[in-house]
């Protein structure tokens, strides 16, 4: 009578020569993506240092055909030229300062209406509830070119046409779906029996609010309010647009003024970048901890 061995095939364990090869095959990855984000990591700083590198190299240099990584002639002239002369007729503290205001005032006030809109979302079941958020989504995903002229109307009817509390406005207005979206997840995490805890023990609403919820949430603030800071830092087109006056220019629509028909002055605005970036690397410097805590517990919690 014929028998069959029915038991699963016994596996021998791998020779020396396979752990090998899955050795160096998890080097050669690990090398591999090691190589990939130093590659990354030098696309995104190389522009960074060639604007500063290029602040401080002469005229001479910035003109040359040659290949000059470091300013050889190190020169302080074109930094010194912004800060006596100016950029079209206006000190540029004072872009400086109207920048400041608009970058802080759009953050301010994005971070309440956000804070409280994204408490009311993720805590409360109303009507249209969902398509609130569908609606966030897609303002969201609309080109902020797409906008401009029907914010423009706006703004100008509301009076608000060459004034930096109507370019504020509509950074908020920009800004604020992605904030909204950010912080519900991270009130949303929250469980709802800390508050009902601080209800029992006789806490109103409001003390509810800024004692046991608005803590939790602070690090998802944080890093929606650096979002709406560089956002509102760096924005061209609706300042250019909405702001008229040259005297309330903010500092990304005074760089083109080196820029004429003829000629661009690299060194000037190569200084005035620098000078630009550096209220923005102090205010990330301030609070990295937080935005990186913040955004870490975002994407565990969400």
């Amino acid at each position: 009578m014929t028998t069959y061995d029915t038991r699963a095939p016994r596996r021998g364990k791998p020779s020396y020569g396979t752990q090998g090869n899955l050795k160096r095959r998890k080097k050669l990855g690990k090398a591999g993506l090691n190589a990939m984000a130093v590659v990354v990591f030098l696309f995104a700083v190389f522009p960074v240092y060639w604007m500063v590198t290029t602040a401080f190299k002469s005229s001479e240099q910035i003109f040359t055909t040659d290949f000059i990584p470091f300013p050889t002639d190190f020169t302080l002239e074109h930094v010194k030229r912004v800060f006596t002369e100016g950029v079209a007729g206006h000190s540029i503290w004072r872009y400086l300062l109207n920048s400041a205001i608009v970058a802080l005032g759009t953050v301010l006030i994005g971070a309440v209406f956000s804070l409280l809109a994204a408490t009311a979302v993720a805590r409360f079941r109303f009507r249209f509830r969902t398509s609130f958020l569908i609606l966030l989504l897609i303002v969201q995903m609309v080109p902020g070119e797409a906008l401009l002229i029907p914010l423009f109307m706006m703004v100008r009817r509301a009076g608000l046409y060459d004034q930096l509390l109507g370019l504020i406005v509509v950074n908020v207005a920009m800004t604020l779906p992605f904030a909204i979206w950010m912080l519900r997840t991270f009130v949303a995490a929250v469980p709802k029996e800390l508050e009902e805890a601080a209800w029992i023990d006789g806490a109103s609403r409001f003390a509810t609010f800024w004692k046991v919820l608005f803590p939790l949430v602070a690090p998802g603030l944080v890093a929606t309010s650096i979002f709406s800071f560089i956002t509102a830092w760096n924005e061209f087109v609706f300042a250019l647009t909405l702001i008229g006056d040259q005297g309330s220019y903010t500092m990304p629509v005074a760089l083109r003024y080196f820029v004429s028909q003829r000629s661009v002055d690299w060194g000037g605005i190569m200084a005035a970048s620098t000078l630009m970036t550096i209220p923005v690397i102090i205010f990330f410097l301030l609070v990295q901890r937080r935005m990186v805590s913040g955004l870490v517990a975002g994407a565990v919690k969400g």
